[in-house]
């Protein structure tokens, strides 16, 4: 048995089936909960995937650069042209 960090609640949680990382819900206050520890079970607050959404808004932004620069090469070819 195991308690939710947040609200306290009792968490019934097999120890063998589970794994250190594995993540739950908590049924009381829902809140989502990592097994930080096996003897004893120890729950803590899972951490958000927030961090994750800002990795890939990163991801898009180097992309953005990169199209931005084709369509500056491209906009400079048509100057050139203009030129001839």
């Amino acid at each position: 048995m195991a308690s939710c960090p947040e609200c306290d609640a009792d968490i019934e949680v097999d120890e063998f089936d589970v794994d250190k990382g594995d993540q739950l819900s908590c049924p009381e206050c829902g809140t989502n909960l990592e097994v930080t520890g096996l003897s004893p079970i120890e729950l803590d607050i899972a951490p958000d995937d927030d961090d994750d959404d800002e990795d890939e808004d990163d991801e898009e932004a180097v992309i953005d650069d990169e199209v931005d620069v084709d369509e500056v090469e491209k906009d400079e070819e048509k100057d050139e042209d203009w030129d001839e």
